[in-house]
C-alpha cells in the first residue's frame, strides 16, 4: 500500500500522525485537511483493532505509538487507557470502518480542502 507523503519528511509525518491519532482517540473527532484525514483513517483503525485484541502485546504496541497524554483530568485516565477501556469495547461487534471522514469547506488562508474525521 502506498503512503501519502503529505509534503513532510518521514519522521515529521510519523510524529504528526501520532499526534493526530492521539487527539482523535481522546476527543472523538477533529478537523484537519482532507488528505491528512484520509491517511489518519488507517492509523486510527489499526489502533482500535489493537484495543479490541486487548492482550498485553497489543497494549504495548499501542503504547509505542499513542502519545502518553492524560485524557480525563478528574480520573487521571490516559489516552491509552481510554482506548482499551472505553473506545475499543464499543466496536466489539464491528469488523473495521471505525472512522468517518466528512468533507467540509476549504480553509480560508490557503484554500486547502478541510475534513472532519470522527469515530463512528
Amino acid at each position: 500500500m502506498w503512503n501519502r507523503k503529505l509534503g513532510r519528511t518521514a519522521d515529521h509525518r510519523k510524529a504528526m500522525l501520532r499526534n493526530l491519532a492521539t487527539e482523535v482517540i481522546m476527543r472523538g473527532k477533529i478537523e484537519t485537511t482532507e488528505m491528512k484525514a484520509k491517511e489518519l483513517r488507517s492509523v486510527v483503525d489499526e489502533m482500535i483493532t489493537l484495543g479490541k485484541r486487548g492482550d498485553l502485546h497489543a497494549r504495548r504496541q499501542a503504547a509505542a505509538y499513542i502519545r502518553n497524554v492524560v485524557a480525563n483530568e478528574e480520573t487521571g485516565q490516559t489516552v491509552l487507557q481510554k482506548l482499551f477501556d472505553d473506545v475499543a469495547p464499543k466496536y466489539a461487534t464491528r469488523n473495521g470502518g471505525y472512522t468517518r471522514v466528512l468533507k467540509t469547506t476549504n480553509r480560508r488562508g490557503d484554500n486547502a480542502p478541510m475534513a472532519i474525521i470522527e469515530l463512528v
